[in-house]
């Protein structure tokens, strides 16, 4: 690298962080670093002046409900390249991940030199995955949910996140300060794009990008 840029890595767990950044910091030196621990502090992040030309982001970031940060990433910020960085390894996991529109993926078990390697292939323009064989299909369900949730604008994936964490609307109205009425109208946008009538069809529909298929939608 000839000149400084700048990779943005979420996580929660301060000391994995700091491993990810050690192991990728010798082979690229000239990387300066932006750390956020929630999906609040990454939207911060992301609307800063400086350029993120890289986001490597764990798919249980609090804040996130399964796939749907990283769809939200991909539907509003396509050229950042996201590499996911989970303690998940399994091939339908990673394929979703893909799928949803990751660059790659490294497991957290995964050597420094793997690492750099996976990183270095989404550089150049490649998907890095384990190599673990090929990718099963994923199911309808999940595809078209993908589609769905990354056609809500930012506001109305906040307020769905919300709604999926049992918020009523007079509770959302002012920590986002708006009205409730405002808060209703975007309820009936995001009831109208994801194909649902109501706050609790739409979490189940949410459903579909957990990370866990026994996880309900209303647990994060």
């Amino acid at each position: 690298m000839s000149q400084a840029v700048t990779w943005l890595v979420a996580d929660d767990h301060p000391l994995f962080r700091q491993a990810i950044m050690e192991s990728l910091k010798p082979a690229f030196p000239d990387v300066e670093w932006l750390e956020a621990e929630n999906v609040e502090q990454l939207e911060r992040r992301l609307n800063m002046p400086q350029e993120i030309e890289l986001l490597l982001l764990d798919l249980k970031i609090p804040g996130a409900h399964g796939f749907s940060t990283l769809i939200h990433m991909r539907s509003h910020y396509p050229d950042l390249p996201v590499v996911i960085v989970s303690a998940y390894e399994d091939l339908d996991t990673i394929q979703r991940a893909i799928q949803s529109g990751a660059s790659g993926f490294i497991p957290k078990s995964l050597s420094a030199k793997a690492m750099v390697a996976a990183v270095q292939t989404v550089l150049d323009g490649g998907i890095s995955v384990p190599d673990k064989g090929t990718l099963k299909p994923k199911g309808h369900d999940a595809d078209d949910m993908v589609e769905k949730v990354a056609s809500l604008t930012p506001q109305q994936y906040r307020i769905l996140m919300m709604f999926a964490e049992g918020l009523l609307n007079k509770q959302i109205a002012p920590e986002l300060e708006v009205s409730e009425a405002t808060v209703k109208a975007h309820a009936t946008a995001i009831f109208k794009k994801l194909g649902v009538t109501n706050r609790t069809q739409a979490v189940i529909a949410l459903s579909h990008l957990d990370l866990d298929k026994e996880t309900t939608g209303f647990e994060h």
